[in-house]
């Protein structure tokens, strides 16, 4: 069975954004939207960034001037990059087992939890939190 669209580009109504295609269908052009939510130290106003699908979370942030930790270089080896997805938790990817043993040791841990070097983007809008405070004793300026 040929599908006209794949699953993870949602048609869009008139008006909404994206282009039609020559099948009569509407496709998402734009990328998605990441909301910080006001953090007193990486971004105390709160901030709206936007990033291509199959960024992650902590990419786009690091990309856009907002300096969240990750002392293990996103490698997944540590919980410094940790968010809160308080929106849109279930257009990222499926968090794995390496991850979850891993969020086990995170300040502040939710069921909503995330790394965010682990966390990729979908075409889906998200929110997320960034804890008020990490594990991470010492920090280094990146």
């Amino acid at each position: 069975r040929k599908f006209r669209r794949p699953a993870h580009e949602p048609w869009h109504p008139p008006g909404a954004g994206g282009q039609e295609h020559s099948d009569g269908l509407k496709y998402r052009t734009d990328m998605p939207i990441i909301k910080i939510l006001p953090h007193p130290e990486y971004c105390p106003e709160g901030a709206e960034v936007s990033a291509p699908a199959g960024t992650s979370i902590c990419e786009a942030l690091l990309d856009n001037h907002i300096n969240i930790e990750h002392a293990c270089d996103m490698s997944c080896a540590c919980t410094t990059c940790h968010v809160i997805v308080r929106q849109g938790l279930q257009s990222l990817n499926a968090i794995d087992e390496n991850e979850e043993d891993l969020l086990d040791r995170a300040w502040g841990l939710e069921p909503n939890s995330r790394l965010s070097c682990q966390a990729f983007l979908a075409q889906s809008d998200v929110t997320v939190e960034i804890p008020k405070y990490s594990i991470n004793h010492a920090k280094e300026v990146h």
